[in-house]
């Protein structure tokens, strides 16, 4: 289990899955954009970068929500480039 759940999230998100692309069912998200609106992706990619940084504490995953929402820039999308993104400016905010 992840460090947050659906009920631990601050935001409102679509929480829609088309077929088989729920990530609960595949194990990931269905694209290497992040989705910023759509709960299952963000959920996913929260968890994840928590456990990449060994987070403890349910703060630190909601930081990394708040950031996504609120900081990062429109045109960082990809996982990748999200993870970098928010390691850079993490001690900023």
């Amino acid at each position: 289990m992840g460090l947050l759940t659906k009920a631990d999230l601050k935001y409102n998100y679509s929480w829609t899955v088309l077929g088989d692309d729920d990530p609960k069912k595949t194990g990931k998200p269905d694209s290497v954009l992040l989705n910023r609106h759509e709960g299952y992706e963000m959920l996913y990619f929260i968890n994840k970068f928590s456990e990449k940084h060994s987070f403890k504490d349910k703060e630190s995953g909601l930081k990394v929500e708040k950031l996504i929402r609120n900081k990062l820039p429109g045109e960082i999308r990809s996982h990748k480039n999200v993870t970098s993104w928010l390691e850079e400016n993490w001690s900023n905010y």
